[in-house]
């Protein structure tokens, strides 16, 4: 770390290998994960998980997990080993809010930097603004990004809940080469047992 410049330093908390967001060599072998290709995700009770598909593509472009009333969708992202995507990534995510006519102000929480905004919302034709967090987590070799809405952007207990979720995923980078800011490649998961 002689030679790092100031903007494209990895963000991330600096116990991350042992809180998480895990890299897949960090992660614990014996527990149950889910299995959906770039990320696994550890069970629990009322979580639910939902795919995002791409329409045209019909690849999976997001995972999202609704858990304590809220909302976290995340997405796994190829990133140079030594400088991390996060600092650049909050700057568009500024730049694309303010340009739909919202509100964002950068904090420090507990995951380091992230972004609070006001989104408009157009739905059914009806006009307002609804809550999202931005989080992120430069690991190695990836990047994890993650929105969180409901309940867990203003309540402390929830917001919680879905960053202990949130820190519990483990990334799967894989050995293949990968540009910078590719998402790496989401799978359905296989089809559990009887329970």
């Amino acid at each position: 770390m002689t030679d790092e410049i100031e903007e494209f330093d990895k963000n991330a908390p600096e116990d991350r290998a042992v809180t998480g967001p895990f890299d897949e060599s960090e992660a614990n072998p014996v527990r149950p994960y889910i299995d959906l290709g770039g990320i696994k995700i550890l069970p629990r009770e009322g979580l639910n998980l939902r795919l995002e598909v791409e329409e045209q593509t019909k690849r999976i472009v997001a995972v999202g997990l609704d858990y304590a009333d809220s909302s976290l969708q995340v997405q796994p992202f190829a990133a140079p080993r030594s400088t991390g995507l996060w600092a650049e990534t909050r700057t568009q995510i500024r730049e694309q809010v303010k340009q739909q006519g919202g509100r964002v102000e950068e904090r420090e929480g507990p995951l380091g930097p992230e972004l609070l905004a006001e989104v408009p919302v157009i739905a059914g034709g009806e006009g307002g603004m609804r809550l999202a967090r931005f989080i992120g987590v430069d690991g190695p070799r990836w990047f994890l990004r993650g929105v969180v809405s409901g309940k867990a952007t203003s309540d402390l207990e929830a917001a919680a809940q879905i960053e202990e979720l949130f820190r519990s995923i483990v990334v799967v980078r894989g050995g293949s080469p990968m540009p910078p800011r590719d998402l790496i490649p989401l799978k359905m998961p296989a089809t559990p047992g009887t329970a």
